[in-house]
């Protein structure tokens, strides 16, 4: 039977809708590291990223040159300050005025700065003073950006590594660990009160390195396994990811912050390593960040968290030739430094041009016949 063309047209926009949401994918970020001496000038990185279906970049301070070269793209940025700067920003308002004055208000808004990370992975540091200051430094940010009449406009917060939980399985008793007691609950009052968000680094990859079973390797990359069942609410979880993001979703609760949104800050799969590091390879790598991706777009969310996707920052944009530590650590680039892919993660934007097209075509064809 011939459709009515009224409701063709409706069904039609419908769908082009729902590409157009799907294309903006705003929830996938990628980490831009600089310790290295190798890589590409910030203005090719950027024409990269535009490349991509890649809308937010991390970065680990403030380097004005890669943030003048993302002026005037819309990518999302996200600076930082050094875990370093935390006593002098807790002790000095001054010093947090200055440090936005010298590192936002020159760049924005052409250059779309959507949050400042203040430290990175402090709590789990070894510095009860660094501890301490935090919260007074991440206020004193927050007065110099309300100040500057950016309040709301770009948020402040700070990254986490997922030891800051004391449990984490099964997913449902996911818990902070007691020891940061009034710290952590200092911090959530602080991003429920304005809206920031509570940013963590889960790694699937490492839990995999402490469990090297096939089955466990399977649960990590996505791949078709048994999943694993949370007693408490009979879920079956069928990846790590969602398990380690909805333990976090579990110690927020328990602590009265459901309603603080979760970020991704950092999550990635190494592509080689030393001899002795099981499971870094561009196999699993690909699989890894290609199965996350789609699992993203997909939409589908988290079983205690349905029906949307995280902001995720993929882990990294290049290698770091730099970083000490085992051979994994250098190994985490999704590009190389001559801006070809290191592995096809699923991000390069033509590819998605071409499955849209391919989508629309045969929408016409259904419904024009």
């Amino acid at each position: 039977m011939a459709m009515l063309p009224c409701t063709a047209a409706f069904l039609l926009l419908s769908f082009l809708q729902t590409v157009k949401i799907a294309d903006s994918q705003s929830f996938i970020g990628i980490n831009y590291g600089q310790v290295a001496d190798n890589l590409p000038p910030p203005s090719a990185t950027a024409k990269l990223l535009q490349s991509t279906s890649i809308q937010k970049v991390r970065i680990y301070g403030s380097d004005p040159a890669i943030i003048k070269a993302l002026a005037n793209t819309g990518i999302g940025i996200v600076i930082g300050t050094a875990n370093g700067d935390i006593p002098g920003l807790a002790s000095d308002p001054g010093f947090a005025k200055s440090w936005i004055s010298t590192n936002v208000l020159p760049f924005y808004p052409a250059s779309n700065i959507i949050l400042v990370t203040v430290g990175n992975e402090v709590l789990t540091s070894t510095d009860q003073n660094l501890k301490n200051k935090l919260l007074p430094a991440m206020q004193n940010v927050q007065k110099a950006l309300k100040d500057a009449s950016l309040e709301g406009k770009i948020k402040v917060s700070t990254v986490h590594a997922m030891k800051v939980l004391g449990q984490s399985e099964p997913p449902s008793s996911g818990s902070f660990d007691p020891s940061y007691g009034d710290l952590m609950k200092g911090l959530l009052e602080f991003n429920s009160a304005n809206g920031s968000p509570f940013a963590i680094n889960p790694y699937p990859y490492f839990a995999y390195t402490s469990d090297t079973r096939p089955e466990t390797l399977a649960f990590c990359l996505f791949q078709p396994n048994a999943g694993r069942m949370d007693g408490n609410t009979k879920i079956n979880y069928m990846n790590m990811f969602d398990a380690q993001v909805d333990a976090v979703y579990s110690a927020l609760n328990s602590m009265g912050f459901k309603n603080v949104e979760i970020v991704v800050a950092e999550t990635g799969w190494p592509y080689k390593g030393d001899d002795n590091e099981v499971g870094a390879s561009i196999e699993n790598a690909k699989a890894y960040n290609g199965n996350l991706i789609a699992h993203l777009r997909s939409m589908v969310g988290t079983p205690l968290m349905p029906g949307k996707s995280v902001d995720t920052y993929l882990f990294a944009l290049y290698d770091e030739d730099l970083k000490p530590g085992p051979g994994s650590e250098r190994s985490f680039g999704l590009f190389k430094p001559d801006l070809t892919m290191v592995y096809d993660a699923g991000l390069s934007k033509s590819n998605q041009v071409g499955t849209k097209s391919m989508c629309i075509s045969l929408v016409f064809r259904v419904f024009c016949s």
